[in-house]
């Protein structure tokens, strides 16, 4: 003995109404099951610690009218001297105008060749 369809869906709706679920009767995928669930947005704001104002910052708002010694600054630049001084720093950057083989790596293809065609 088979219970009518309608019969059914008039009892998945009471359901859906007494349990605060949404009624779907055909079971249409609409994104319910995501909806609900608590939002990610301040656990993972809550996850890295607040930003703590330092030295460099302050100069940067103020100033060099407000002189603060910063000992980490001033150990970094000091480490940065002694390699230098050995010949361990870091290169110089490059100054003056690209040559023709850099003009090809950064994709200057059609500046390129409008020039080597305007030599010829």
């Amino acid at each position: 003995m088979s219970v009518p369809r309608a019969r059914l869906l008039q009892l998945m709706k009471a359901q859906c109404e007494v349990f605060s679920t949404a009624y779907n009767p055909e079971g249409v995928r609409t994104g319910n099951k995501i909806l609900r669930q608590r939002l990610r947005g301040p656990a993972l704001a809550a996850y890295y610690p607040r930003r703590v104002v330092t030295l460099r910052d302050l100069r940067k708002e103020l100033g060099q009218e407000f002189m603060i010694e910063d000992e980490a600054e001033e150990d970094r630049l000091l480490k940065i001297e002694e390699l230098k001084a050995r010949g361990k720093g870091a290169p110089k950057k490059k100054k003056g105008p690209a040559s023709a083989s850099g003009m090809f790596r950064r994709g200057h293809y059609y500046t390129c060749l409008q020039r080597i065609l305007q030599s010829i």
